[in-house]
């Protein structure tokens, strides 16, 4: 079965831990496209060029150790703006989405660009102030000098770099299901994406 998730959403939404959490309930193969865009970004501050970064990606470069860092979501944010590294992995990205077995693809404009003719789309969003808090809590384990003002801080900057770049700009696809996390409890938020994407089987099937 060829089958395909796309979930987008602006960072510590809470996309990520809902896309593993569907791909492990079905079966599906998960790949979080951030992963590529922050490890073209570590490969730049090593001194690369952005687009032979990109073109040259392989899948070791995603088991980087930094790439969860505050500086490769900087760096991921900076070098997505560039349409010719975009370009370079969208093919990798539109391979996996319709690879046999389902795929969940978490990103920024995978509904909208990537995987248009996704069979499910789910919009992942929450306020910044708790996205904020959320992704605070994951950073201060690594540096316990960081404040939580300057986590909302990048996380806004993040957020207008990647709503206002030219190429493919983070906004939800039209047919897309909203899940705002700003109350609505991460496994409430699992079990409506569920259900939307057993309806799609169901609807497959009939």
């Amino acid at each position: 079965m060829i089958f395909t998730v796309a979930i987008d959403g602006p960072a510590a939404a809470g996309k990520g831990t809902i896309g593993r959490a569907v791909a492990e309930r079905f079966g599906f193969a998960h790949l979080d496209t951030g992963l590529l865009y922050r490890a073209v970004g570590a490969k730049v501050a090593d001194g690369a060029d952005p687009v032979q970064a990109a073109r040259g990606l392989a899948p070791e470069d995603l088991g980087r150790g930094d790439l969860r860092s505050a500086a490769a979501g900087q760096a991921a944010s900076q070098v997505a703006a560039i349409p010719e590294v975009r370009q370079a992995l969208v093919t990798f990205q539109r391979e996996f989405a319709r690879r046999e077995g389902g795929a969940v693809l978490d990103g920024r404009d995978i509904g909208t660009v990537i995987c248009p003719e996704a069979e499910v789309k789910l919009y992942v969003t929450a306020s910044d102030e708790v996205r904020a808090h959320r992704r605070w809590l994951e950073l201060r384990e690594k540096d316990a000098e960081i404040s939580e003002a300057a986590v909302l801080e990048d996380l806004r900057a993040r957020d207008r770099r990647d709503s206002e770049r030219a190429a493919a700009p983070l906004r939800p696809a039209e047919d897309a299901l909203l899940l705002d996390t700003t109350e609505l409890s991460i496994s409430a938020a699992v079990q409506k994406a569920v259900e939307a994407i057993e309806e799609r089987i169901g609807q497959g099937r009939a």
